[in-house]
């Protein structure tokens, strides 16, 4: 878990750099890359990270976008699961190859031409990309950059390949854990497009820990439902999201169940990094749903409440107006579970409770408790520069402050921590301007 504070970009990289450590078995790779778009023909820049195993394993499990439109990495990921071994992962930023012409034959001819340098099959290979959708990928600049890629790897950590695979994000994030021996480190970019089912989301979690494929694969299903399931930015999902686990089997598993806890926190805190270095971002929600009649439902609530643009201005401008919250909750379980008793419904924000018994709970006290909740939890403010644009101010996380908000059903005994966001001006300036 990080620190509850930092004070700086340098303490925090200084943090990042202490959860790096690769785990037996992976090299991680960077290189980078000049190219003209040929849909937008003006001078860009491109970054490849490759993450390789020593040795190919057939111990992997990924996990896709339910987006109908997949980038064309995601429509060669599904095949490779019928691999017999997966040795390698490459990643390109800047271009996310989402229906491009000939997106699948160039992936696979990138992949061709890694799996050579490599000295394994292109089957062996996992592609991945993110970027602007609908360009094409350069594939001979990126044929070109590959040997650069190789000869860049190195056993030591995964820093570089966690500031590699970035593209809006304003920061890398990594998250690990250390279990009997072993480690799960896990590395992942994200900051816009962030609704996954499964966001421009992509996570790749690497352990040493001998996981058989047949329990890694239902088990990363299981723990992405309850992590980066459970997030939201701005509701998009993205055409690229994927989460790659893969294990290379250097130290025996002690326990299945202690491995899946592990697993489940390392992605749980990676999901929360990932909402809070969101694009614009200046509050992290976490809406906590009990008493809802599954967890699925709870989870379906607590989106439609973080989700709400009326709720998510409000937190931006730290005002505490729970009427749009409520209001959120009521059009939600309108649609989902009409004429239910919601007599036992109840509301809190910041432990504070402002709904029960069918009506508010307001007084001028109230309103100064959450004034404060929403200002403590702000991580910076903003202002627009001279032509109107917002930047954030800061490129780290100076602390791990959430709104807190509690609903309880009072419908059965299903529950769900979701993660969110305000809706703030830098996220529309960073949207409107994002290929200009």
């Amino acid at each position: 878990m990080s620190p509850a504070y930092f004070a700086s970009a340098a303490e925090h990289r200084a943090w990042l750099a202490t959860q790096a450590a690769l785990p037996k078995g992976f090299r991680t790779g960077v290189t980078r890359l000049n190219f003209t778009p040929a849909e937008a023909p003006k001078p860009a820049a491109m970054t490849l990270t490759l993450i390789a195993l020593d040795k190919p394993t057939r111990d992997f499990a990924a996990v896709f976008t339910k987006n109908a439109f997949p980038g064309a990495p995601v429509i060669v990921g599904r095949y490779r699961l019928s691999s017999a071994t997966l040795g390698a992962i490459l990643v390109n930023n800047k271009v996310s190859n989402v229906c491009a012409p000939g997106g699948v034959e160039t992936a696979e001819r990138i992949c061709s031409e890694t799996a050579r340098l490599l000295g394994l099959a292109p089957e062996q290979v996992l592609p991945s990309s993110t970027g602007v959708i609908g360009w094409r990928l350069p594939a001979a600049e990126m044929i070109a950059a590959l040997p650069r890629a190789v000869e860049s790897l190195e056993t030591g950590t995964a820093l570089t390949a966690a500031e590699g695979i970035v593209t809006t994000d304003l920061y890398p994030k990594i998250r690990r854990a250390d279990l009997r021996g072993g480690s799960i480190v896990a590395v992942g970019k994200g900051a816009g497009m962030i609704e996954p089912n499964l966001a421009t989301m992509l996570v790749y979690v690497l352990t040493d820990i001998a996981v058989p494929r047949e329990v890694l694969r239902p088990m990363l299903t299981r723990v992405a439902g309850e992590t980066f399931n459970s997030i939201s930015i701005d509701s998009d999902t993205s055409t690229s999201d994927t989460v790659a686990l893969l294990s290379s089997g250097h130290v025996p598993c002690p326990n299945e169940a202690e491995f899946e806890a592990a697993l489940t926190q390392v992605c749980r805190e990676l999901a929360e990094d990932i909402v809070r270095n969101g694009e614009g971002v200046h509050h992290v929600v976490r809406v906590k749903v009990s008493g809802a009649p599954a967890p699925a439902a709870a989870r379906a609530l607590g989106k439609a409440v973080v989700n709400a643009p009326l709720f998510k201005c409000a937190v931006a401008g730290n005002d505490p107006n729970v009427g749009r919250l409520v209001q959120a909750i009521g059009k939600h379980l309108g649609v989902v579970a009409p004429g239910a008793d919601l007599s036992r419904l109840r509301v809190s924000m910041g432990g504070v409770e402002i709904f029960a018994d069918g009506v508010f709970l307001l007084n001028p006290a109230t309103e100064e408790k959450l004034v404060a909740h929403l200002r403590r939890a702000e991580m910076y403010s903003s202002a627009p520069d001279a032509d109107g644009f917002y930047a954030p101010r800061i490129s780290y996380p100076p602390h791990r402050h959430v709104v807190d908000v509690g609903i309880a059903v009072g419908l059965g005994a299903g529950e769900a921590t979701v993660f969110g966001s305000d809706l703030t001006h830098e996220y529309i300036s960073e949207n409107a301007d994002y290929r200009s």
